[in-house]
C-alpha cells in the first residue's frame, strides 16, 4: 500500500519566529503547543538552525516533550547550518550527528577564542555547545545599543586575525586576499564564523534527507525565517521542485525578489509573526 505524504512540510529557523530574540527561549506558550499539534498530526517539522544541538534540545525540544510530543512525531534539529543534526523523538533519535569536515580547524577556533577573552567577554558570551562554528552571542544583561558596536569590532577583529593566518574570509562586501573559506555572519544577537559551505540551503538539503529516510516527503512546504539568509530554505526546496513559499517574519530587513511567493504577518514580527503563522495552519488543519 502506498502512503500518502504529508499535506505539509515546515522546516522553521529558531531565533526570531520560533524562539524571542529578547529571552533566547520560547516566550508566547501557544507556539510550543501548535508545534506538538502539528507534528503530532503528521507534519514534519524541522528546525534550521545557526544554533547548537544543546540549544534545539533544551530550548525546543524539551518544551515540545513537556507538551505531549509524539514518540512517533517527525521533528528533526538540524544545527549550526547543516554541520550537525539529530531526531528529536524516541522513534528517530539515533544521536547527534556530526560532520567533522565542515568544522573549523581548531588552532583557528583556539585564536578566536582568545581574542574574545582578552576584549569582548563584557559584552558577548562563547557559545560552547558549538561543533563546527563559533558563534559569539550578545549577552542578556547588555543592551542592542551596547552589544553592535562592539559586534562590528569584534568581526573586523576576526578578519584580521584570519587574514594574518592565511584564512581566506569574507565579511559582507570584504573579501580576503587568500581563496575563501571562511564567512563571518554578524546577526542581530550574535556573530558567527563558519566554513563558507555552511548555510540554510545545505540545512534544507539535510532536512529532506532525514526525512526520506522517516517516511513520505510532503510537495507543500513553508519556510520560515528573520534574515535575508533564510531565503536559502526556499531557494533550496524550491529548485528541486517543491511547491514552497517563505514566510518573513522581519521583512522590514527588505524582501528579496523571488520565483516564489513571499509571505508576511501583517504588522507582527519575530516570535509574534510565528505564532500567528502556527495558529494559522493549527486552524486549517483543525477545519
Amino acid at each position: 500500500m502506498t502512503i500518502a505524504p504529508p499535506p505539509l512540510g515546515l522546516l522553521l529557523d529558531v531565533d526570531g519566529p520560533i524562539a524571542s530574540p529578547v529571552t533566547r527561549t520560547i516566550a508566547i506558550e501557544t507556539i510550543t503547543n501548535d508545534l506538538v499539534t502539528l507534528a503530532n498530526q503528521g507534519i514534519p517539522v524541522v528546525f534550521n538552525t545557526g544554533r547548537s544541538d544543546v540549544f534545539i534540545r533544551d530550548q525546543v525540544v524539551k518544551p515540545m516533550l513537556a507538551a505531549g510530543l509524539a514518540m512517533d512525531a517527525r521533528v528533526f534539529g538540524v544545527c549550526e547550518k547543516g554541520a550537525v543534526w539529530f531526531g528529536a523523538t524516541m522513534t528517530n533519535f539515533a544521536g547527534v550527528q556530526v560532520d567533522r569536515n565542515l568544522a573549523l580547524p581548531d588552532e583557528i577556533v583556539a585564536d578566536l577564542r582568545a581574542l574574545f577573552d582578552a576584549r569582548y567577554s563584557d559584552t558577548m558570551f562563547w557559545d560552547d555547545g558549538k561543533h563546527a562554528m563559533v558563534s559569539l552571542e550578545q549577552r542578556t544583561d547588555v543592551t542592542s545599543g551596547e552589544f553592535l558596536p562592539q559586534r562590528d569590532r569584534f568581526a573586523a577583529d576576526a578578519f584580521d586575525l584570519l587574514e594574518r593566518n592565511g584564512v581566506g574570509a569574507e565579511l559582507g562586501d570584504r573579501s580576503s586576499a587568500h581563496p575563501v573559506s571562511v564567512r563571518i555572519e554578524p546577526t542581530v544577537i550574535s556573530t558567527d564564523i563558519e566554513r563558507v559551505s555552511l548555510g540554510k540551503a545545505l540545512g534544507a538539503e539535510r532536512a529532506l534527507s532525514l526525512l526520506a529516510d522517516s517516511g513520505p516527503i510532503p510537495r507543500l512546504w513553508r519556510t520560515v525565517g528573520d534574515s535575508r539568509s533564510d531565503y536559502g530554505m526556499a531557494d533550496h526546496l524550491h529548485a528541486n521542485g517543491f511547491d514552497v513559499a517563505h514566510v518573513d517574519v522581519r521583512p522590514a530587513d527588505g524582501i528579496p525578489d523571488k520565483p516564489y511567493r513571499v509571505i508576511t504577518q501583517g504588522d507582527l514580527d519575530n516570535d509574534e509573526a510565528g505564532a500567528e503563522f502556527l495558529a494559522h495552519w493549527v486552524r486549517e488543519f483543525a477545519g
